[in-house]
């Protein structure tokens, strides 16, 4: 009887089994789509005391999955994480591969764009600066400034030796004085947009003295 269920209309049952096989498959990807996204590029392990510039700060990542899940992605949810402890002194090429993706399990990456890139490890310098005030338009007429104080007249940069060595100060936001008559104390921001160098403060505080000008006796 056994023998006879596994002879009798074999091809009708290799028939059946493909089509099952194919039904799984079908209702598997069913519903999957893909995604591109430019996903940052970070580093851990970084060799003490020294810097990564001059890298691409994203690459695209192209990511498969469930279309209604892929609505929802966002991408601070995935980062290629790559670890440099090895990284020497000058230029490197590192290949990223689909490890070194972080994102969540139901996701698959498909592809990575570019896969191979170069940095650069530099020193790491930190470096006392002065900060100079912005100064923008003109007080009321009869009127001047007579001094300007900032506190703390210094910031403190930190960053790779390329970048901090060429800074001898760090200007404050534009700080508007047009048509005042009195002092003013103003907290501004400093304006240093490099990423890559860290400051050891972000505001600082400007007073501003305004005196009335005297005029001449013809």
């Amino acid at each position: 009887m056994k023998k006879n269920f596994f002879t009798t209309n074999i091809w009708l049952k290799l028939v059946s089994l493909l089509m099952a096989v194919a039904l799984w498959f079908f209702v598997i990807l069913s519903g999957r789509s893909e995604v591109t996204m430019d996903v940052p590029v970070k580093f851990i392990n970084v060799p003490d005391k020294s810097e990564a510039v001059d890298y691409p700060k994203s690459i695209s990542v192209t990511i498969e999955g469930q279309e209604q899940l892929l609505k929802y992605l966002k991408p601070n949810d995935i980062s290629a994480v790559l670890d440099i402890s090895d990284a020497k002194s000058g230029r490197s090429f590192y290949t990223i591969s689909k490890d070194n993706i972080k994102l969540p399990k139901s996701f698959l990456v498909t592809g990575i764009d570019p896969e191979t890139f170069s940095l650069t490890i530099e020193r790491q310098l930190k470096k006392a600066v002065t900060v100079k005030p912005h100064i923008v338009g003109v007080p009321e007429k009869d009127y001047r400034i007579s001094a300007i104080k900032v506190e703390p007249g210094t910031v403190i940069l930190e960053g790779p030796e390329s970048a901090v060595s060429k800074i001898d100060a760090v200007r404050t936001e534009p700080i508007d004085i047009s048509g005042i008559n009195s002092d003013l104390v103003y907290k501004a921001n400093l304006n240093l947009t490099d990423t890559l160098i860290k400051k050891s403060i972000n505001k600082v505080d400007i007073t501003l003295s305004v005196e009335k000008t005297i005029k001449e006796k013809r």
